[in-house]
């Protein structure tokens, strides 16, 4: 998967990209279709400590996934997020499936008396 990180009025330094790169890419285990992914990360300008926002958005075929957390840190936020995904892909999958399922024809055995 091609994933895009983009930190917004800021620079992110080298370990936190590379822990977004990882746990991202984890979801892929979970659904091997997804296309590309983008990551924003934003600071808010609020005077609160849950300041940090972390957004992700998956394409996949047929649509695309979004998370967005507003957390005390940006690995809290990306942690929620990747969760948030995992269940949205299982959800997915599961709906795939079930239509594959009413697709498939029925085979119906006849008993004999």
């Amino acid at each position: 998967m091609k994933l895009q990180i983009q930190s917004i009025h800021f620079d992110a330094d080298k370990k936190l990209l590379e822990f977004i790169q990882k746990k991202v890419s984890k979801l892929e285990t979970f659904y091997d279709r997804i296309l590309d992914g983008n990551v924003f990360l934003k600071i808010d300008k609020d005077s609160s400590h849950e300041d940090k926002i972390a957004e992700i958005k998956l394409q996949i075929p047929g649509g695309t996934m979004i998370a967005k957390e507003k957390c005390k840190s940006f690995e809290e936020a990306i942690d929620l997020n990747v969760e948030s995904l995992r269940r949205q892909i299982k959800k997915h999958k599961g709906k795939q499936m079930n239509k594959r399922h009413q697709h498939e024809p029925e085979i119906q055995m006849e008993e004999e008396y």
